[in-house]
């Protein structure tokens, strides 16, 4: 009981004093629903992966059609974003709708991958991406709650003028992180411009789209530069792909690959029908064919 006093203490002050006092609960709640959706629902697949018998599986209709839980994250969204404008800033109704607007965050940004890729590569190496967007996502929200906000960008002492000019190098310095590949700077950067100022000046990943517009055959010095500095095997993606593996679980086989291999059982099945529609239609010339390749084969 003596524990648990301090622990209820600490929280009620957390939520006056640095939530309530700075209109921040609602941010917070968000957070708190979007990383807890998100955990619970990479923990759920993760055990239908696994076939854990007690589990409940994925959500199929009559006729076998697969339910992604994208489903339920968007009308998640829409019915406590419909209700959280209905609140007008209303409490706790207001504070509710927030936490169930980050559940239904959480739920969508999981299969992130599924709205780039227009498929179903949640377990394959593109579906990986869905990780990098929930922790980028889960940042920004966490510099939010913290008080850093990017579109305070100056008070009005400052003039029009100024605001415009800081507003236009924060996106400008942003958007040469992004081009250059580096994600990571361009989001906290976004909050913190130093960040931003630093990734910005620095050399672009090899594979980017700073690279291929204006590194390679141009300025060949410059790609092998970059390639020197980001090789395949460096340590932070090495640290990268842990946690992803920690995070999301390790990926089956790529899309491509299996797409690959998928076209080349096609073209052996197309091969034997072949063959065989062959030997119905010109049943000699296939028997002497035969014949053929056990004379060769002996």
């Amino acid at each position: 009981m003596s524990a648990s006093l301090p622990l209820a203490s600490f929280i009620t002050e957390f939520w006056n004093d640095q939530l309530v006092e700075h209109d921040r609960q609602g941010v917070f709640l968000v957070l708190v629903g979007f990383v807890g959706s998100f955990a619970f629902i990479r923990m759920s697949t993760r055990m239908i992966r696994a076939e854990v018998s007690w589990w409940p599986g994925n959500v199929e209709s009559e006729s076998g059609l697969h339910v992604h839980h994208l489903v339920f994250g968007i009308i998640t969204m829409m019915v406590a974003g419909t209700f959280g404008f209905a609140a007008f800033g209303h409490s706790p109704l207001a504070e509710i709708c927030a936490f169930f607007f980050g559940v239904g965050a959480g739920l969508t940004i999981d299969e992130f991958a599924l709205w780039v890729y227009l498929d179903d590569v949640y377990w394959a190496e593109e579906g990986r991406s869905s990780i990098d967007a929930t922790v980028i996502a889960a940042a920004a929200m966490g510099l939010i709650v913290l008080g850093i906000n990017p579109f305070h960008l100056g008070n009005e002492s400052e003039g029009v003028a100024a605001t415009i000019a800081s507003g236009l190098i924060l996106v400008t310095v942003v958007s040469f992180c992004f081009l250059k590949g580096r994600k990571l700077h361009g989001i906290i950067g976004f909050f913190l411009i130093p960040f931003s100022i630093y990734g910005a000046c620095r050399i672009g990943k090899p594979d980017s789209a700073w690279a291929r517009r204006r590194y390679g055959e141009r300025r060949p010095k410059k790609q092998t530069k970059s390639e020197r500095r980001f090789p395949p095997d460096r340590r932070t993606d090495r640290f990268k792909e842990a946690f992803r593996d920690l995070v999301g679980g390790k990926p089956s086989e790529g899309v491509a690959a299996a797409r690959e291999e998928a076209l080349a059982a096609t073209r052996e099945a197309s091969e034997e029908v072949r063959k065989r529609a062959e030997q119905v239609a010109h049943p000699i010339e296939a028997a002497r064919e035969r014949e053929r390749d056990e004379d060769q084969s002996s």
